[in-house]
C-alpha cells in the first residue's frame, strides 16, 4: 500500500475541512459535509464557518436554527454537535447505546437500581406538554419518584440519552447569552427520530462511515471511533470496504479512503486558519499527528483555539477587547507572523461587525 506522511495528510484534512480554500458553498450545505461542529461553546461554529466559508455571515447560522433546519444536540461522543435536522433524525437512534454508556460510566453509583425504561418514560410524560425544560427543571419534576441519584445525574441521563432533544434558540445564536431549554425532537421537528434499523443490519453505521471519510480522510478506523465515539462499526466498515482505497500511515496503519476525496499534492499552499475552540479538524482523529505536534495535543482537550501556519498548529489565540490576540506555539518566521496578522485582523473585524481589525502577538510560549 501506498504510504502517507503526515504532511499529505494534513492537506488531505484541510481540504476536506473546507481550510484549504475557503468554500463557496451554502451554510446548511457545510454543516452537513462537515458532519456537524462541535458546538459545546454555543458561538465557537460561527468562527468555524467563518473560517471555511466565503462571505459567511453570523445571520446565514442564526437563521438555520431558528428555522429548524440545523439543531444542536447531544451527538458524537456525548458532545454537543450542530448538526443538520435531517443528520440528528437520522443519525441519534445508532448513538443511543453510546450515549446511555458514557451518561452511566459517570452516574453509574448514581443510577444504580434505576429502571432507564421507566425513568424515559417519565420524561416523556412530563416533556409530553410541549413546554421546554432546563436538565434541572426536567430532573426536579421526577426527584419525588427517584430521590436518590439526585437531579444531576438524573437530568444528565434525560437530557444527554433517554430521550433525543434539541437545545432550542436563543441558545446557540449569534452573540446571544441564553441558558439551556430542551425540547423532545418530535416537538421541535415535527417528528422523532428515525427508527432503529432492523436486527443484523447496519445502513447508518455504513454512511457515518462514508460520511466521515468525505470529511476527515484518509484515516484509520481508531480515528473514525475517536470522532464519533461509537465502538461498534467494524462491521459497517467490512460492508463498505470494497466502495474504498486503503493507505498506510507512517506508523503502518490502514487508512481508508473514498476515492475520488480530495487527497492534494503535500507541496500544495496552506493559508493560515483560526480555529475555534474544539474543533473537530484536530479532535476529529484518535492519531492527531498530521495536524497538532505531540507536544501540543494537550491543549486540544482545555478549548483553546488555534492558529494554523502552514496547514499546523502553530499558536493559539483568544479575543480581549476586540484585539484578537495570538500566543505562538513555536518560532514564526516574519512572512508567518505577517500572514497570522493579516487573517487575524479579518477575524478581529468579523467578530466586531467591520471594525478596523487589530492582532497583537504575545511571547511564545513553551510546551
Amino acid at each position: 500500500m501506498k504510504v502517507l506522511d503526515a504532511r499529505t495528510l494534513g492537506r488531505a484534512t484541510l481540504a476536506r475541512q473546507l481550510l484549504l480554500d475557503r468554500a463557496d458553498r451554502p451554510v446548511l450545505d457545510a454543516v452537513e459535509h462537515l458532519g456537524g461542529l462541535q458546538a459545546q461553546e454555543p458561538q465557537e461554529p460561527f468562527v468555524g464557518l467563518w473560517s471555511r466559508l466565503h462571505g459567511f455571515g453570523p445571520a446565514d447560522l442564526s437563521d438555520l436554527l431558528t428555522g429548524r433546519r440545523v439543531v444542536r444536540t447531544h451527538l458524537m461522543r456525548r458532545t454537543v454537535h450542530l448538526v443538520t435536522a435531517e443528520d440528528a433524525l437520522a443519525w441519534r437512534p445508532r448513538h443511543d447505546a453510546m450515549l446511555r454508556g458514557r451518561v452511566l460510566g459517570t452516574y453509574r453509583r448514581e443510577l444504580e437500581g434505576v429502571d432507564l425504561a421507566e425513568l424515559a418514560a417519565a420524561g416523556r410524560a412530563v416533556m409530553a406538554d410541549g413546554e421546554p425544560r432546563s436538565m434541572g427543571d426536567l430532573a426536579r419534576a421526577l426527584t419525588d419518584r427517584w430521590p436518590e441519584p439526585g437531579p444531576r445525574a438524573l437530568g444528565e441521563m434525560l437530557v444527554a440519552a433517554l430521550i433525543p432533544m434539541v437545545q432550542l434558540p436563543p441558545r446557540g445564536l449569534w452573540r446571544t447569552r441564553a441558558g439551556v431549554r430542551n425540547a423532545p425532537f418530535a416537538t421541535w421537528l415535527g417528528r422523532d427520530a428515525d427508527p432503529p434499523a432492523p436486527p443484523g443490519t447496519d445502513p447508518v453505521g455504513q454512511e457515518l462511515v462514508r460520511r466521515y471519510l468525505a470529511a476527515f480522510g484518509p484515516a484509520a478506523s481508531a480515528d473514525l471511533r475517536a470522532w464519533c465515539g461509537l465502538a461498534g462499526l467494524p462491521a459497517a466498515v467490512t460492508a463498505v470496504r470494497g466502495e474504498l482505497v486503503a493507505f498506510r500511515d507512517e506508523r503502518g496503519r490502514e487508512l481508508l479512503d473514498l476515492p475520488e476525496a480530495p487527497r492534494p499534492d503535500p507541496g500544495t499552499p496552506a493559508p493560515v486558519r483560526f480555529l475555534p475552540a474544539f474543533d473537530n479538524a484536530v479532535l476529529g482523529y484518535q492519531d492527531r499527528a498530521r495536524i497538532i505536534d505531540d507536544a501540543h495535543r494537550g491543549l486540544s482537550v482545555t478549548g483553546a483555539r488555534f492558529v494554523l501556519v502552514d496547514g499546523r498548529v502553530a499558536a493559539t489565540w483568544t479575543v480581549e477587547d476586540g484585539t484578537v490576540a495570538v500566543t505562538p506555539l513555536r518560532r514564526l518566521s516574519r512572512t508567518d507572523r505577517a500572514q497570522v496578522a493579516e487573517e487575524g485582523r479579518a477575524l478581529s473585524g468579523f467578530l466586531s461587525d467591520g471594525a478596523v481589525g487589530r492582532v497583537r502577538f504575545g511571547a511564545a510560549s513553551s510546551p
